[in-house]
């Protein structure tokens, strides 16, 4: 059994009135789609995932051609590791959007500019890709994220994607083609939210030498911790330190925030980790 979401006193009070917010609509328009799944979206955002998913559930009997509630029951399907079911949700999500406009997913917590960064769309391939990704299957992975690339029409997405696709390219021995994605690379890119996986891509653009592991680290918390912290781990295996890149993955699954992608990749990377003839279980 997993912990419940570390948040914020200040952030748990937010998502507990909206989540209130959101039951009380429901309660009142019980056959509003949308509201349905803001609802499952408040469950889940406090960690009550299983409830989501049985809102989500709710969603599909309402409609079931509709994408929207696969994608979500798909994501919290892979925040509680059922892989399996996750991708199942995802591959129908996927068809379900071929021929159709592509639309806006506001985010549960805007960023500070209240400017949403992703779409029902590029959320599907999204989070197929990384589902794909943690089972180690590398070439469906490699697809999923192929599509998110192209629905990615800002930078923040296709950055974040990018990242993704560019560690399969890796995974799967494709070295050059990975190193080909750079030189399009912007370096003084302006980003909202993934400077992370920016800031990862240009530890290879640059080759940089990562001689203090425990200084990229130390300047970060919270969620940047655990998603930089995953891309410099694969950057250390990339370089043959494979101990130094064991270290920061188990530094990551040392801050707790277990439902964060960064982690679950790193929990499952930890699994097949092999130092020598050491193997982290």
């Amino acid at each position: 059994m997993y912990p419940m979401p570390v948040l914020s006193e200040k952030t748990r009070d937010i998502f507990n009135q909206l989540l209130i917010e959101a039951r009380s609509t429901v309660d009142l328009f019980p056959t509003d789609y949308n509201a349905v799944i803001w609802y499952g979206r408040r469950l889940a955002y406090l960690g009550h995932y299983y409830d989501a998913i049985k809102v989500y559930e709710n969603a599909i009997a309402m409609d079931s051609e509709n994408a929207i509630a696969y994608r979500h029951r798909g994501h919290r399907w892979l925040t509680l590791r059922c892989f399996d079911k996750a991708i199942a949700d995802f591959e129908k999500a996927g068809s379900l959007i071929q021929g159709k406009m592509d639309i806006v997913e506001p985010d549960g917590l805007p960023n500070a500019q209240n400017i949403p960064t992703s779409t029902l769309q590029s959320n599907i391939w999204y989070h197929l890709g990384l589902a794909y990704f943690i089972k180690r299957d590398y070439p469906k992975a490699l697809k999923a994220y192929q599509k998110c690339l192209v629905v990615s029409r800002n930078a923040d997405m296709y950055v974040a994607a990018l990242n993704w696709y560019f560690i399969t390219l890796l995974k799967l021995g494709k070295k050059e083609e990975a190193e080909n994605l750079l030189t399009s690379l912007d370096p003084d890119i302006t980003l909202l939210e993934s400077q992370d996986y920016h800031q990862i891509l240009m530890l290879y653009f640059n080759k940089q030498k990562v001689e203090q592991v425990e200084t990229y680290l130390n300047e970060r918390k919270d969620l940047s911790l655990l998603s930089f912290g995953f891309g410099l781990g694969n950057y250390l295996q990339e370089l043959g330190r494979c101990e130094d890149a064991r270290k920061v993955f188990i530094k990551i699954l040392d801050a707790d925030q277990w439902s964060s992608f960064g982690f679950i990749a790193a929990e499952k990377e930890l699994q097949q980790l092999k130092c020598g003839n050491k193997t982290k279980n």
